[in-house]
């Protein structure tokens, strides 16, 4: 079955399509948790957010040998990610405008990053410098200001191949 990689700067709706996806039936992953991601020092002193790499190894083996049914959706973005990226079917990247991320950050309840006004220009700074290395990867690029349905649903085309062709589904 398909395993799918949603990923996107803060506020592009990952963990949105995720519960929509759950919904309708999915097999789908939100990492930005204690149980798929931890804190690790850095070199240079500074903390990073990434990947416990044999939860996710397992995850993935788990779902190749059966122990997962149906398509498989693992949204994060993480440092850390592209080690796994040969694993997965489709690295699929979604997009919106700086506004259009920063409303959503302020608006939301559900995670209290972005509030302040150093993570919003750390936001601001990862959608110049990480977004276009997110873009160079992925499979697919899905604009993220539609409504979540419709993105969910485009992210659902992505488990049948000539659904979505090309690398922008929109």
């Amino acid at each position: 079955m398909t395993k799918i990689l949603i990923t996107g700067m803060s506020g592009t709706g990952k963990s949105t399509a995720v519960e929509w996806l759950r919904h309708r039936g999915h097999r789908a992953i939100d990492t930005d948790t204690d149980v798929w991601s931890r804190w690790v020092t850095l070199p240079d002193g500074t903390r990073d957010w990434v990947w416990r790499e044999q939860a996710l190894t397992d995850l993935l083996a788990g779902h190749e040998t059966g122990q997962g049914t149906g398509h498989l959706f693992v949204a994060g973005c993480k440092s850390n990610q592209g080690r796994f990226y040969a694993q997965f079917d489709h690295v699929a990247l979604l997009s919106a405008p700086a506004e259009v991320l920063l409303a959503r950050i302020a608006a939301r309840t559900n995670n209290p990053y972005g509030k302040q006004a150093g993570e919003q220009a750390e936001i601001l700074g990862y959608l110049r410098e990480v977004e276009p290395l997110l873009r160079e990867s992925a499979t697919v690029e899905i604009d993220a200001t539609a409504p979540v349905e419709v993105v969910a649903r485009r992210l659902e085309a992505l488990t049948d191949p000539p659904a979505c062709s090309g690398r922008r589904c929109r």
